[in-house]
């Protein structure tokens, strides 16, 4: 038999039935058969079999009876039962007694089954691998201390400021310079910008340049999150505290205990929670769902947000006094179309992570490229600008990523826009200028209302069916992707 091909053991004592499973099976696995029972087990007796397929009714035993015994003997086996009836007590049977891996009913598609089998074999073939890898990892204290220590090493190396890709003397070396001064104290910090800035990798050297670095660094997205849910994972809960509460859970806040946690999109929790929030800054302890007692914890806390809290504080849904306990210091991240020299660097990167991630090579970016790329807006910022690399390094047949290649309404948007630094055209026309302006205008208002017409169309006073029209005229496209820790 060939080593390469798992083995399958087909057990019925219909010869019919027998002969129909094997030939759907052979093409794929090493099949063997026996009418009985008594049969398949002198042939695991004998042969390394890693599935076994029964039918349920025989004349001496039922498929349930035949795998408990299977399973007694040979635990490591996976078992799938085959039968024309669908009693629930049948099934609960099965997963009781005989620990069944499926259950698959007649008449059986083959396609169904050879999916079923492929997938019990591979199950096999990863419980052997964690056997062996657990072999493997018991390991002394000493070498855990010291590939602990190659881990912390490596990650305050990735996250050291002067790693961060970004231009030489551009916007984003003042952002670095304040990172490095605050970064050393136990202050809280509040990173704003718009979506796709980096404001997470920012976060995250805040806490690799600080005397935490050896401690945890946690981080929650707020958005989007019901009050129970986002106070149960940041402070935890007791069993029974609520629905679903099976188990204790320790909290973020706790996880974080000694090192820093990040709060992303902080503007987006509800007042009710806000309250809480502030509490635990100000008392320094935390009070799990369901208990009494507090703990106390040590963390920095540094937060992040794409919204103006300013103006949610003077719309009534931010408390200002949680404002001023989270930006004690406040750094901002300027978007990517007010940093157009960090756009090569930035595309360069990526398209070096991307050839290596993919395993395809270019020679490098064409310079009309590189131009376009910097006549471009970037609403979605720097993340948009890595899922357009990774498009065109697909997409590309040649050696080179040429502007050829460019998505259709980043290539229209970027042909109404004047290059970077440079003073309208004298030759070009008002309508090619308008239509910049607006393209401009139009990004930027999108990307601040987080892509919501409605709003987006009654603060430039548009109906919403006129602004889905010019989104539609000029390809604006909603940045696609949750891609994290992306290099500003």
């Amino acid at each position: 038999m060939s080593p390469t091909r798992p083995t399958v053991l087909l057990v019925d004592d219909e010869p019919l039935s027998l002969e129909t499973l094997t030939r759907t099976l052979e093409e794929s696995f090493e099949v063997l058969t026996a009418t009985s029972a008594v049969a398949a087990e002198e042939l695991l007796a004998e042969e390394w079999v890693q599935v076994v397929v029964t039918d349920q009714r025989m004349p001496e035993t039922t498929g349930v009876e035949f795998l408990a015994r299977v399973r007694e003997r040979w635990p490591d086996v996976l078992r799938i039962i085959i039968s024309g009836y669908t009693d629930p007590g049948d099934i609960i049977d099965g997963i009781n007694r005989a620990g069944i891996y499926q259950y698959i009913t007649k008449p059986w598609h083959p396609d169904t089954l050879m999916l079923t089998v492929g997938n019990a074999c591979h199950l096999y073939r990863l419980q052997r691998e964690h056997e062996l890898l657990s072999l493997e990892t018991r390991l002394t204290a000493a070498t855990l201390e010291q590939r602990l220590a190659a881990q912390r090493a490596r990650l305050k190396r990735n996250f050291r400021l002067d790693a961060i890709v970004r231009s030489h003397g551009g916007p984003l070396d003042a952002v670095c310079d304040l990172v490095e001064r605050v970064a050393p104290y136990d202050i809280p910090v509040l990173l704003t910008g718009e979506s796709g800035t980096g404001k997470e990798l920012f976060a995250r050297a805040l806490h690799y340049n600080s005397h935490r670095a050896d401690k945890p660094f946690v981080a929650e997205n707020c958005g989007a999150m019901p009050d129970q849910l986002l106070e149960s994972e940041l402070f935890g809960h007791k069993k029974g505290a609520f629905t679903g509460a099976v188990n204790d859970r320790i909290g973020l806040f706790e996880q974080a205990d000694g090192g820093t946690i990040f709060l992303d999109e902080i503007g987006e929790v509800s007042r009710a929670f806000q309250v809480k929030l502030l509490r635990v800054l100000q008392e320094g302890d935390v009070r799990p769902l369901g208990s009494n007692q507090r703990r106390r914890v040590d963390v920095r806390v540094v937060a992040a947000t794409n919204r103006s809290l300013e103006t949610e504080i003077a719309e009534g849904r931010f408390r200002e006094d949680l404002y001023y306990r989270l930006a004690a210091v406040r750094l901002h991240l300027p978007p990517l179309r007010e940093r157009p020299e960090d756009i090569p660097v930035l595309a360069r990167h990526h398209l070096e992570a991307a050839m290596a991630a993919f395993g395809k090579s270019v020679t490098g970016l064409s310079d009309d490229l590189i131009d376009r790329l910097q006549r471009y807006h970037w609403p979605g910022n720097v993340r948009e600008l890595q899922n357009e690399i990774q498009r065109m390094l697909v997409m590309c047949d040649g050696n080179e990523l040429g502007a050829d290649l460019l998505d259709a309404g980043i290539a229209d948007a970027a042909s109404c826009s004047e290059p970077p630094g440079s003073e309208p055209s004298r030759t070009q026309t008002l309508k090619a200028r308008i239509e910049a302006l607006e393209v401009g205008v139009l990004g930027e208002t999108l990307e601040r209302n987080r892509w919501n017409k409605s709003q987006t169309a009654a603060e430039l006073g548009l109906s919403r069916v006129g602004l889905s029209a010019k989104i539609e005229r000029y390809g604006l496209a909603r940045p696609s992707g949750d891609a994290r820790r992306n290099p500003p």
